[in-house]
């Protein structure tokens, strides 16, 4: 059994090869190859007054590629909101600046642990692949420009995977911090070898882009249906970040897939959408739980829309016309995303010899659970 930790993950994956995996992973769904649960996440008090603990879990599975994956993470969140009115998700494990999150991957043909993956890069590379995925599907061929929301981890992820799929040359990148922006400008210009601008205004990002992506953790949207133009395509890191109108004014809308069901219990408080998690189970006395963000509609709304399956069985239409404005709502089968990207790390990281060798006997036991 292996330990892999985010500087082998960092070294041995390539973005092509995660949309690849991923693309496949989620086609399995159609022919029943592949299976998933949907993110759910608990929500207990913690020490803080203005946080909550918050235990989330996502699986998935695929039988041609023989692995089974449980994603889990431990957080302290808070919502906090600055000067300016933005108001976004922080977390944290143990202090600000340090986070837990691992993969726990199996053998479906003998039940074996095959490894344990430390989450970090491996997450900015499923859900950047997974932006991939929409553009490569959806955004017109000739696609050159992106305008990115955003200046963080994930943009930087998302950019990798426009690029694998379109030939970009532009980018534009807003965030409300100033020397943010001119970072992630100067790195990727550099990383990419293409133009990277920073600019003042979000309206200038999205103005004359192919493609527009939103990369933020804010709670609240961030891009307004007024700036979109025929042609673009726009997709997504958080359902926060669009606004309805989005979706209404669009011409083609897909979301990637289902994040799964909320279970009926009168004995506890399960809700869709609270802050970032599409399911929440959460805990605490009436007055702890105003801490928490109310529940928003937008996971709710997304089932009225098509996912990638329908798009690819035929089931829904596409892009008809390069005059067509598409979104991609880059959320659903997260657990699938871990099965099929953390074998492909497994894999490479074997290939390799990498990664520490772990005794599988400590995971093992004789007495029948």
């Amino acid at each position: 059994m292996l330990l892999i930790d985010n500087l082998v993950v960092h070294q041995i994956l390539e973005m092509r090869d995660c949309i690849e995996v991923q693309e496949e992973a989620f086609k399995g769904l159609i022919t029943h190859d592949s299976v998933h649960r949907g993110r759910i996440d608990l929500y207990l008090p913690c020490e803080r007054p203005d946080g909550y603990y918050r235990w989330g879990t996502m699986e998935g599975g695929s039988s041609t590629l023989g692995v089974v994956a449980i994603r889990m993470k431990s957080d302290i969140i808070t919502w906090p909101q600055d000067e300016q009115g933005g108001w976004t998700e922080d977390k944290y494990c143990t202090r600000p600046g340090l986070y837990c999150g691992l993969i726990f991957l199996l053998s479906t043909r003998t039940g074996e642990p095959l490894a344990i993956i430390q989450d970090g890069v491996l997450q900015h590379m499923r859900v950047g692949g997974g932006a991939g995925i929409g553009a490569k599907h959806l955004s017109r061929q000739n696609a050159r420009v992106v305008g990115m929301l955003g200046s963080g981890g994930m943009a930087r992820t998302f950019l990798r995977a426009f690029r694998a799929v379109r030939d970009i040359r532009q980018v534009r990148v807003y965030s409300p911090n100033p020397d943010h922006r001119a970072v992630y400008a100067a790195e990727m210009s550099q990383t990419l070898g293409i133009e990277v601008t920073p600019v003042d205004d979000p309206r200038k990002a999205v103005n004359g882009a192919d493609i527009v992506s939103t990369c933020t953790d804010s709670m609240a949207p961030v891009i307004d249906a007024a700036w979109l133009q025929p042609g673009q395509h726009v997709t997504s890191l958080n359902q926060h970040e669009m606004g309805p109108g989005v979706n209404q004014l669009a011409d083609v809308v897909i979301r990637q897939g289902d994040s799964g069901t909320a279970a009926s219990d009168e004995r506890q408080r399960v809700e869709v959408g609270r802050g970032h998690s599409p399911i929440a189970f959460i805990a605490g006395s009436e007055e702890e739980i105003q801490r928490l963000p109310p529940a928003t509609p937008h996971f709710s709304k997304l089932r009225q829309f098509p996912t990638f399956t329908d798009l690819v069985s035929g089931a829904a239409r596409g892009r008809a016309s390069d005059r067509d404005i598409t979104v991609y709502h880059n959320v659903g089968y997260q657990g699938l995303q871990f099965a099929a990207v953390g074998a492909l790390a497994y894999r490479k990281a074997r290939e390799k010899g990498l990664g520490r060798e772990l005794p599988t006997e400590w995971f093992l036991q004789d007495i029948r659970d």
